[in-house]
């Protein structure tokens, strides 16, 4: 029986792996990936089955990159006020008390799916250090892809995602939509004087907990599906590849284009929707 399961294993990860090849995935791509592994349908080996096929499509000399957010650690985040809504005083206290600081070795990120988890506790894995909006990484690009993190810039200049934008990367959209597209973002930093804010989030440093407050670009992903139909509407060819991996629509495009016409798309419309 144990041999039955171990050829199983390998040929559904050579099936998703021949499905990723089909798609347009190529061995040394820089890919920032975005799953939802439920929409796959079943898998053997779940998330480390389709990191595994991931791994065999990019090859030894390819990264694969997810972002790691952590909104839980945050009392500015979308994730805390859904989490305190309807508590009173006393109750939100407990909450922000029990809240704990960022850590890039241990903090989780459940609310980014189970693929992240498995690269971000991956073997030989690297993680940015943003307390809120960290990238984890496997390949021989990852440190490069993953040094200087400015803890105040989430997804800009600062961040893994332009160095995404210098190599070239590729985004695959595996099972997921246009809104879950974070390399938007980027758009939305190099828009002419984006709207800013305050963020707040729970730090350590030197071992000891606090509360930081800092100033960053307004993040709005409101608008990224309506975003992600112009843009590939517009796309030139091989800017966009759609296939099939396992049950889930996939996507796969060119960072560079994406984040270009999502800087020129939001220049205009947040324009003329701040207008209106």
């Amino acid at each position: 029986m144990h041999a039955v399961d171990d050829v199983r294993e390998v040929t559904d990860r050579a099936r998703t792996t021949a499905a990723l090849t089909a798609l347009g995935v190529r061995p040394g791509d820089v890919l920032l990936v975005h799953a939802s592994l439920r929409s796959m349908g079943p898998v053997t080996d779940g998330a480390r089955g389709v990191l595994a096929a991931l791994r065999g499509a990019v090859g030894p000399e390819g990264t694969l990159v997810v972002p790691a957010f952590t909104p839980e650690n945050s009392d500015t985040s979308p994730h805390y006020r859904a989490r305190t809504r309807g508590l009173d005083a006393g109750a939100v206290e407990t909450v922000r008390a029990s809240m704990p600081p960022y850590d890039p070795a241990l903090t989780p990120a459940p609310s980014m799916g189970a693929l992240a988890e498995a690269v971000r506790t991956a073997a030989g894995a690297g993680r940015s250090a943003h307390p809120q909006t960290s990238f984890a990484a496997l390949g021989p690009g990852a440190e490069r892809l993953l040094a200087g993190h400015r803890p105040d810039c989430h997804l800009g200049e600062g961040s893994p995602l332009a160095r995404l934008y210098e190599a070239d990367a590729r985004i695959l959209l595996l099972g997921t939509g246009y809104a879950t597209c974070t390399a938007f973002h980027l758009g939305e930093y190099r828009m002419p004087e984006p709207p800013r804010r305050r963020y707040r989030c729970v730090v350590a440093p030197r071992g000891v907990r606090r509360w930081w407050e800092y100033e960053d670009v307004a993040l709005d992903d409101g608008d990224f599906a309506a975003l992600g139909a112009a843009f590939e509407e517009a796309a030139a060819e091989d800017d966009v590849r759609r296939g099939r991996v396992g049950a889930a629509e996939c996507r796969l495009l060119r960072l560079r284009a994406a984040v270009d016409h999502a800087t020129r798309w939001l220049t205009e419309h947040r324009r003329r929707r701040d207008d209106g």
